[in-house]
């Protein structure tokens, strides 16, 4: 029996020393060592399935990079297979016996050509005069079938190509071939630049002079020595928030390396002097020189256009062939057409630069600088000054991505929601055991004390100590605290009935008259014994209408109330107990009033709670063990009526209202 005890002794202990501030660190322990660990692998995963986009995006950017360089390749080596007389307007076709001549394929107008943004072809010659094949040199262009509209108009773009590739040439008149260009050449033209070399060539002396990129940055995929001259790119101050997807340059670039760019050989047949009129085109004297034709080279000129061009070297001399390209339309056919073909646009942008200035970005994110690069890339010589840069502006991460957000957000939803369930289910636990224990405290004073005086007066009474003037008294006490017991366990078992057995009451209508009446008689000595009195509202009116109520948990809601008001009001001035009715509409409303002090504004919302009381157990100064409200409560919503609380000037009014029968 020893070891019960104590085994109860343990546990009560226990029980006592959980409180909310105890509880809301172990749950706070639980709820970090969950969710820290899964915040990681969430973020992980997702982190993992975002890399595999990244990589997905970078693919499709190296998939287009070499669709583009393809493309600027096969461009590049048509205009390399032309010849050196295709840059004029009659050249000779076939055996240089035959002395056939035609058009040139470049004399067609509108100008077209493999390359994008193409404006049109030019050539300068040893003397510096420049020309086009779109005329016939020294010659009326009638008899070749150019009537004078079209003639015009080959002249106005000839005169535009003249000024979009000679005019800045006036400042470099003092330009001078460098000695890389006299090496190598023709054994037979020993001096490669004549002296009499005219300002309109020293232009592209300069733009030749101008330092190429590394040979591996020329290359398309040389994505590590792209990054290596980032610096002198102003672009780098835009994208270099994001973050590079690096790779080796073999993993990058699918393609095979690039032959070296060489000058060819070749010979050269040129008519000694074009015919006054196409007819006859035969047996006309023709010269055969040997020629040689360096690379082509991509600049840009200082009108903002791209030059292509090469030096070609014929009979010892000199000479500049090539194409001025329109930047823009060159850069969004070339790049920005593709671009926007692919899915890519979609969630990516792309930013060209030459020699690291911007020229334009394709897409339509505008967030080139903000994601992630994935990927820069040069094009193929001769566009090895041209770099694109790929930027995942948008980037989706796919169904997975979404599948692990999701999850995220459900597991986040319930771990929260299931601890703020713990929490306040277990908060209720502590509250409930403390209430317990409080309400045991309570009914152990409540029980206590009247069986205390009841046994001692009834002492007195059996010894014959008590005269006959004080048995009465000693009677009354002992009468007044037998009903005081009595409304006690009447409290605790019909609060008992209603929390366990849910037992029906048994309901019958009564007019508010009978129900005031009943509650008169029983209420009156209790009041009167506590040196309080009555004061009547009724309202004539109400004491004919009926509710359906039980008339015990009736009396006992107004005894309840009353005893309450009784209680907290001791010590007030005015010892008045108000008990009314009233009659509103299709509800009848009883009140029970006292002049006391009134309730603290923050015990209003739980001074119905079971076993809540305003006052700490071992401090306060009235009887009651938390339950009387509590089974007013109880009592008045199982009767379909409901109960509510006021604060008055002084003192506080308690309200009880049932719906009144159909008459």
């Amino acid at each position: 029996m020893a070891r019960s005890a104590a085994v109860v002794k343990r546990k009560s202990s226990l029980g006592a020393s959980i409180d909310k501030r105890r509880l809301r660190i172990v749950l706070g322990v639980f709820f970090i060592a969950l969710v820290v660990p899964s915040a990681v692998l969430i973020e992980r995963a997702y982190a993992q399935l975002r890399a595999e986009a990244i990589y997905r995006e970078r693919d499709l950017a190296d998939e287009l990079t070499q669709r583009i360089a393809a493309r600027v390749r096969a461009a590049t080596d048509e205009e390399e297979r032309r010849a050196l007389v295709d840059y004029r307007f009659i050249v000779v076709q076939g055996d240089a016996s035959a002395n056939f001549l035609q058009r040139s394929s470049l004399a067609t107008f509108p100008v077209s050509g493999p390359l994008p943004g193409l404006v049109g072809y030019f050539q300068i010659d040893a003397n510096g005069v420049f020309s086009t094949p779109l005329l016939p040199v020294g010659v009326d262009p009638a008899p070749y079938g150019i009537d004078a509209t079209e003639a015009d108009r080959r002249r106005a773009l000839e005169a535009r190509l003249h000024a979009l590739v000679t005019g800045a040439a006036a400042a470099d008149e003092a330009a001078v071939a460098t000695a890389a260009e006299q090496k190598g050449r023709v054994a037979s033209a020993p001096a490669r630049r004549s002296d009499k070399d005219a300002a309109s060539q020293a232009i592209f002396d300069r733009l030749a002079a101008e330092t190429d990129r590394p040979a591996e940055s020329a290359v398309y995929g040389g994505a590590a020595a792209s990054a290596a001259r980032s610096a002198d790119l102003k672009l780098e101050s835009a994208v270099g928030a994001g973050r590079l997807v690096s790779a080796r340059p073999a993993e990058l670039s699918k393609a095979a390396p690039e032959a070296p760019r060489v000058a060819r050989k070749e010979k050269a047949m040129v008519p000694e002097a074009l015919p006054r009129a196409p007819a006859p085109l035969v047996a006309q004297p023709v010269r055969t020189f040997d020629s040689e034709l360096d690379p082509f080279q991509f600049r840009r000129l200082d009108a903002g256009h791209f030059v292509l061009f090469r030096k070609v070297w014929l009979d010892g001399q000199r000479m500049i062939q090539g194409a001025v390209l329109d930047r823009v339309r060159l850069v969004d056919g070339l790049i920005g057409a593709p671009f926007r073909d692919t899915s890519l646009a979609q969630d990516a942008d792309v930013a060209v630069a030459y020699r690291g200035d911007e020229l334009a970005r394709a897409g339509v994110h505008g967030a080139v600088g903000r994601g992630d690069v994935l990927l820069r890339a040069a094009l193929p010589a001769p566009f090895g000054d041209v770099e694109l840069t790929f930027t995942a502006a948008d980037l989706h991460v796919g169904p997975g991505g979404r599948i692990v957000v999701w999850a995220a957000a459900i597991f986040t939803l319930v771990v929260c929601g299931g601890f703020a369930v713990v929490y306040r289910f277990s908060a209720a636990q502590i509250d409930l055991t403390r209430q317990q224990r409080d309400f045991v405290a309570a009914v152990s004073h409540e029980l206590k004390t009247p069986l205390t005086s009841i046994r001692m007066y009834g002492e007195i009474l059996r010894a014959g100590w008590a005269s006959e003037e004080k048995k009465r008294t000693y009677y009354d006490f002992i009468f007044h605290e037998s009903e005081r017991l009595s409304r006690l366990i009447d409290n605790v078992l019909r609060l008992a009935r209603l929390t366990r057995n849910g037992a029906p009451l048994e309901r019958k209508p009564m007019t508010c008259g009978e129900l005031l009446s009943l509650v008169a008689s029983k209420v009156a000595s209790h009041v009167e014994h506590n040196g309080f009195r009555i004061e009547w509202r009724r309202d004539p009116a109400a004491d004919d209408r009926q509710l359906n109520v039980d008339p015990d948990s009736f009396v006992q809601v107004v005894i309840n109330l009353v005893d309450n008001a009784v209680k907290f009001a001791a010590g007030a001035a005015r010892k008045v107990v108000e008990i009314g009715c009233t009659v509103d509409g299709q509800r009848a409303h009883f009140r029970v009033r006292d002049f006391g002090p009134g309730i603290e504004p923050t015990h209003l919302a739980r001074i119905f709670e079971l076993f809540y009381r305003a006052e700490n157990e071992l401090t306060r100064e009235t009887s009651g063990t938390g339950i009387g409200l509590a089974l007013v409560q109880e009592l008045t919503s199982a009767m379909g009526g409901s109960v509510a609380v006021r604060n008055c000037d002084p003192g506080a009014e308690f309200a009880v209202s049932f719906p009144l029968v159909p008459t």
